[in-house]
């Protein structure tokens, strides 16, 4: 053991593994629990003993395959809280036994007309966390320290997991969506991003209807505080100022278009989604109506997430598995009637 390691870490770990992509529910599911090396830390990172890790619909699209493949035999997983266990060269960011999290963005180049104007989300160089590299369905993980973020002391390491990704993409969002100080907000689809959306918007004074398919998912929502709550492919019961669809349905595009009033904005928050139908240009985006999109996260709205769910008190609502239970999170992720967000429990602090 050295000064930069504080365990002796063994050489071998349990992880999950996306050997074929396919449907979860399928005949033979596409991850699989294996025994695989350690990752070694490179120049610049340090590597964390995982204690949690979310899981994101962004996971089940990897093991799906509906993200192409970046990596063979991918350990999935961005939502990862961890202690530091080993510094890598230059790593001096954080010391050994701090809580860190890693999130989805794992690297931008830094140099590109993106990353020199704010927008490092868009570079086109960038790399992520349980699709480029592996992530944290497993008990070891490594980031590139200026990619990790510190965690808030509030909450623990169940509940800051989902934040890490739901929760900052959902603020991303929430910011593209330009919600108006008092106005009425649209959640289509009510998994992990828009419950804590909903949070954040209604501790802010915004008045929130969900659409989203699963009955479970309309009395949570309601539960939480949304003014209403119905089917995916219904009308909200006013005209709203703002929308966000966070179910990968494209035909909903049209309707939540439907749904808003003039002036209003529609925000698409995920990286993937089904097509959208053909639009009628009057009946769909005539009014100064605006249809834009989300791609991943700046560094910046993480820590102000971060920052501003500490202030608010956002917590996520836990759905707890073990490590060895991937599989079956994915599936219920995949029915798309949950509660809140699943969580991987990998070890205790």
């Amino acid at each position: 053991m050295s000064s930069r390691e504080i365990e002796n870490i063994p050489k071998e770990m349990k992880a999950w593994e996306v050997v074929k992509p396919g449907p979860v529910n399928g005949d033979v599911p596409p991850i699989k629990y294996v025994t695989k090396p350690v990752p070694q830390v490179e120049k610049g990172e340090v590597m964390v003993k995982v204690l949690a890790c979310g899981v994101c619909h962004t996971d089940l699209h990897v093991a799906e395959g509906d993200l192409p493949v970046h990596k063979e035999n991918l350990t999935p997983g961005h939502e990862i809280v961890g202690k530091v266990v080993k510094l890598g060269e230059d790593a001096n960011r954080f010391k050994l036994g701090d809580r860190i999290g890693i999130p989805w963005l794992r690297w931008t180049c830094g140099v590109c007309k993106y990353c020199r104007s704010g927008r490092e989300n868009l570079c086109p160089y960038s790399k992520y966390t349980g699709w480029d590299h592996d992530g944290g369905y497993a008990e070891y993980a490594t980031v590139p320290e200026g990619f990790a973020y510190r965690i808030p002391k509030r909450f623990d390491n169940m509940t800051a997991a989902p934040l890490l990704c739901a929760g900052i993409i959902g603020y991303r969002s929430y910011e593209r969506a330009n919600v108006p100080q008092g106005g009425r907000l649209g959640l289509y689809g009510f998994g992990g991003s828009a419950h804590l959306v909903a949070q954040l918007a209604i501790d802010q004074g915004v008045e929130v209807h969900v659409m989203t398919r699963g009955k479970d998912a309309q009395k949570f929502a309601l539960k939480l505080g949304a003014k209403s709550a119905g089917g995916a492919y219904d009308l909200p019961p006013v005209k709203l100022d703002s929308s966000i669809i966070f179910a990968p349905v494209g035909d909903i595009v049209p309707k939540a278009l439907e749904g808003l009033d003039k002036g209003g904005t529609l925000a698409c928050a995920g990286i993937h989604m089904t097509d959208i139908p053909k639009m009628n240009y009057q009946d769909d985006v005539f009014h100064e109506k605006n249809l834009t999109s989300v791609e991943s996260n700046t560094r910046r709205d993480g820590e102000e997430f971060l920052n501003l769910a500490d202030r608010l008190d956002i917590h996520p609502e836990i759905h707890r598995y073990e490590l060895a239970d991937a599989l079956d999170a994915l599936k219920y992720v995949a029915a798309g009637d949950i509660e809140g967000a699943c969580v991987l429990h990998v070890a205790d602090d």
